[in-house]
């Protein structure tokens, strides 16, 4: 098949008219840093829709083509293919001044930055568009959002899945639909800024390897030294750094670069210096050892706890049915922990194979504070959590059931409250316009919004605020139905994440989106965290400047500049990690307020559909707002929607977590 004969039909607009470069590669692996691309295609197209070229060839990677069932691609068919270095030039040349488009663009677009590191060239593309991530804003009723899938929504053929041109050629037809989607909707593309990048600028650091023991606390006066104390060091010292460090690992004591209220000593030659560390220290009455002492500490260690193994889950949880349970809003951070509240009780739903009850405090818990203390949330933050019984399709007291409902206009308070009643009657409320959109909601100078037009082209119900007061049941409309909807959390909603039968557990993708901004920009962070809601080791808070863990378990991966994702693999977290905190921070004096909803989802696998959904909007002045937590249970892990905001910066939030962020 050839796109050389078929019309592109993009839309005319400069908004969709660019010139495009479609990607595909096929790779040994799904690490970008240590696995080697296997193939690659690029088509290039115009902003007219006519092809201009196309390229394809398999690569020799000096390595094992790796899954040979998923590619096909045996070491005998790359035998006597060309290096990457070998048409890297080539490549290059049909990338430059384009937009790099790839399903899943990131992945494409690592792989191909580390390739063309290791030729030592840069890979020339300054913007890329992502077709899952424009998908994601279309949302069309597709089970998934997976090439074949989407291919087979648009009546796009496809003749040889994971064949790196034909998958290209699949990738045309895919991007052909969604731009006329995306231009019916008047969606802004997703393109995200691509500046060069080096290998050295960002390959992660090599591991470090975890902390197998529970942190003590700190050591009696001239007491030892246990297995898990959190040790730092600050100043010059006699020894190299790396051998103490060294030392100090392999006797079982956790390593920090930072000091915090959790530390257990602070080792320095200099009591009187004036590191941050050292006025941390003092601030936080942290013991502080001299070399000589830590030294001779270190001959006799004693035992410590080890963090607690969590094995495989005993129940498998068939992937419709969560379990779903909500949680009251915490109250603000005090400098000191709250004691827990009553516990609440969750079922295992009827499909697991066995009953089990599972007994948790249900609160939402935020960092305690460190320096300064936390800001109280706003008042708009600290409203009511209303309870989600379970689903009742087509009832009178949940009318909204599998409705997504936009508001429009009103004050900032008026339109969360209308969100608000939209999940308290069973619905979803949407924060931008998509092909799910059933209804409008249309509250003072709504009418006055850019989308007004668009919406009445599409014939979309359009209400007024007074018909949330008590709709009686609906229909869809001409909405587009999907066969499983996401279930819809409150603020401080609980779900199971489901478990297929049979499978191990997937890797989760909690993405959180907003409506795009002009003056601000917003970055997702995530914090890996122990028993004692702290961080391991610096390198466990993901953000980014350090947008993977080590070890690979946690990611950050960029859709757009409305769209982020943390990625989780839940199955290869060390024991210490009990929960990832996803956290969402503007930079500069804008506030969640002015940007309004933020929308998460949790999807199983990059390219999954949403099993949960929630719209967090009650944050007026906050600058920094927890979203989610994805916790251990015992075999389980579970997701809460969060949506608790402060008025301080980043940095604050960090410290709570024993991050200190460097100026």
């Amino acid at each position: 098949m050839s796109l050389a004969s078929a019309s592109f039909d993009v839309p005319a607009t400069d908004q969709y008219a660019h010139d495009w470069a479609l990607v595909d590669v096929e790779t040994s692996g799904l690490v970008a840093r240590r696995d080697r691309v296997l193939s690659v295609a690029v088509v290039t197209i115009g902003p007219d829709g006519e092809q201009t070229a196309e390229f394809s060839t398999l690569l020799d990677p000096g390595c094992d083509p790796g899954p040979v069932h998923v590619h096909g691609l045996t070491a005998e068919r790359l035998r006597g293919a060309p290096t990457f270095d070998q048409v890297a030039g080539r490549i290059g040349a049909m990338l430059q001044d384009r937009v790099l488009v790839a399903h899943n663009a990131q992945f494409d677009y690592d792989f191909l930055a580390h390739e063309f590191a290791r030729a030592r060239m840069w890979l020339p593309v300054s913007q890329r568009l992502c077709t899952l991530a424009l998908n994601r804003q279309v949302d069309p009723p597709t089970v998934d959002m997976k090439l074949g899938t989407l291919a087979a929504h648009y009546g796009v053929p496809q003749q040889h899945a994971h064949d790196a041109l034909d998958d290209t050629r699949v990738l045309a037809g895919i991007l052909r639909a969604s731009l006329r989607q995306a231009a019916q909707l008047d969606l802004p593309l997703p393109l995200v800024a691509c500046p060069p990048r080096a290998e050295s600028q960002f390959t992660p650091q090599p591991p470090k390897t975890p902390c197998a023991y529970r942190n003590p606390g700190r050591p009696a006066p001239g007491g030892p030294l246990r297995q898990g104390m959190k040790i730092a060091i600050t100043g010059d010292t006699a020894h190299a750094r790396a051998e103490l460090v060294g030392r100090a690992v392999a006797a079982g004591l956790n390593m920090m670069a930072s000091v915090s209220r959790h530390t257990s000593v602070l080792v320095t030659n200099e009591p009187a210096c004036d590191s941050a560390k050292a006025r941390r220290a003092l601030a936080e009455g942290v013991p502080v050892i001299d070399e000589h002492t830590f030294l001779r500490l270190l001959s006799d260690v004693r035992a410590g706890t080890a963090h607690e193994a969590t094995g495989a889950p005993a129940v498998t949880i068939a992937p419709t049915t969560p379990a779903t349970a909500t949680a009251p809003v915490a109250p603000a951070p005090a400098p000191a922990p709250a004691p827990a509240p009553a516990p609440a009780t969750t079922a295992i739903p009827a499909t697991a194979p066995a009953q089990v009850q599972v007994t948790e405090p249900e609160s939402i818990t935020a960092p305690v504070p460190e320096e300064p203390v936390l800001p109280s949330p706003s008042p708009g933050a600290a409203v009511p959590v209303p309870r989600q019984p379970a689903d009742s399709v087509g009832s009178l007291d949940k009318p909204l059931t599998g409705h997504r409902v936009l508001v429009l206009g009103g004050v900032h308070a008026d339109a969360v409250a209308a969100r608000t009643r939209v999940v308290e009657l069973g619905g979803s409320a949407a924060i931008n316009l998509s092909a799910s959109v059933t209804d409008v909601v249309l509250l003072t100078r709504g009418e006055k919004d850019r989308r007004m037009g668009r919406i009445t082209a599409l014939e979309l119900p359009v209400h007024d605020g007074q018909w949330l007061t008590a709709p009686a049941a609906v229909g869809r409309g001409t909405a587009a139905v999907r066969a499983q909807e996401p279930r819809v959390l409150p603020r401080g909603g609980v779900t199971d994440l489901p478990v297929p039968h049979g499978r191990s557990a997937p890797d989760w993708y909690i993405t959180a989106s907003w409506a795009p901004q002009a003056d601000c920009e917003i970055d997702l962070v995530a914090f890996l965290l122990d028993e004692d809601e702290q961080v391991t080791f610096d390198e466990e808070f993901i953000f980014y400047g350090a947008p993977e863990s080590p070890a690979g378990t946690v990611r950050l991966l960029t859709g757009g500049p409305a769209e982020q994702t943390i990625a989780i693999d839940v199955a290869s977290l060390p024991p210490a990690t009990r929960k990832v905190v996803v956290a969402a921070a503007i930079d500069g004096v804008t506030t969640f307020g002015t940007v309004g909803a933020i929308q998460i989802g949790a999807a199983a696998g990059n390219s999954g559909a949403p099993i949960a959904r929630a719209t967090l909007d009650a944050a007026t002045t906050e600058r920094t707002m927890l979203l989610a937590e994805i916790y251990r249970r015992g075999p389980l892990w579970r997701l809460r929607t969060v949506g608790q905001g402060y008025d301080h910066g980043l940095d604050a939030l960090a410290r709570g977590y024993g991050v200190d962020i460097a100026d």
